[in-house]
């Protein structure tokens, strides 16, 4: 083989290929079956150990809480972070009408606990754990970001025993709040079925209602053209973050529609995972 093609294959190798663990390997509590859809996974992208830095990143896909946009809201993502030196981790969570509240959030929380309790199996920081959640996927991430505890340190398993709060947060387009006139209703009525108009239910998983102190920093996307998940779900949560005196970037591109991942096809909306890059850096969460 000639070194002009030994180096172009070098170079252009991928990571290593993604692995799939069960986050219950003996089952999902409130688990109503043994089928696919009853086993919530995390799909681990692992970046090229030369390049990895710690730091690590679940990602929630939307869906509207009833399906998983699992390629341009989950693995071209997990690539591009990938490419920053960070582990990632899709999640693919419980959905209706199989599943409701609390099976998404019970996911998302042992997702954060997994890579917690496994940091050193993975080579990541175990303070360095963010959620990022797109629409729905938003939702779920900001409910996980305004929800946890600290871990059950009578817990028998061991993962139960550590903390699920992320260290920060990305929300794109998300859903934020279940109440009126600003909820996506189709959102809200996959995840609480026939407790979808339950007020202290709504109230409850309404997030920018449950914005603490010890919310974790938070990166913000949205389009002023969003008619999916309008964008008053960002700025409640913005404005909730700021009142809080919780470190908080918010990015609202006047054009766009909901749903586009990356956007790598705009050349506007495409530059928003550069303003991510910039506050990722801007934490120093994108060195070693």
């Amino acid at each position: 083989m000639n070194l002009t093609l030994l180096l172009s294959l070098t170079l252009t190798a991928p990571a290593q290929q993604p692995k799939v663990e069960l986050l219950w390997p003996k089952g999902a509590p409130g688990a109503v079956g043994t089928e696919e859809a009853d086993k919530p996974t995390l799909t681990v992208f692992q970046p090229p150990a030369e390049k990895a830095n710690g730091t690590a990143v679940v990602i929630c896909p939307g869906g509207g809480y009833g399906h998983l946009a699992k390629d341009h809201e989950g693995k071209q993502v997990a690539e591009w972070f990938n490419a920053r030196g960070v582990t990632a981790f899709m999640l693919l969570y419980r959905l209706a009408p199989r599943y409701r509240h609390p099976a998404p959030l019970q996911d998302a929380q042992r997702a954060i606990r997994t890579v917690r309790a496994q940091a050193k199996e993975w080579n990541v920081d175990p303070n360095r754990i963010g959620l990022l959640g797109f629409s729905a996927g938003g939702h779920l991430a900001s409910t996980a970001g305004t929800h946890f505890d600290a871990g059950k340190s009578d817990a028998e398993d061991p993962i139960e025993r550590v903390s699920c709060r992320p260290d920060f947060l990305v929300l794109c387009y998300p859903v934020i709040t279940l109440e009126a006139p600003h909820a996506h209703m189709g959102s809200r009525k996959n995840l609480l079925g026939k407790d979808s108009d339950d007020p202290k239910l709504v109230e409850h998983l309404s997030n920018e209602k449950h914005v603490t102190s010890q919310t974790p920093p938070t990166f913000l996307f949205h389009t002023d053209a969003d008619k999916g998940v309008v964008p008053e779900n960002s700025i409640l949560f913005y404005l909730a973050l700021k009142k809080a005196k919780v470190p908080a970037e918010l990015h609202i591109y006047e054009k766009g529609p909901h749903g586009v991942g990356l956007a790598p096809k705009d050349a506007i909306l495409g530059t928003w995972p550069d303003r991510l890059n910039g506050w990722l850096e801007g934490r120093g969460l994108l060195k070693k």
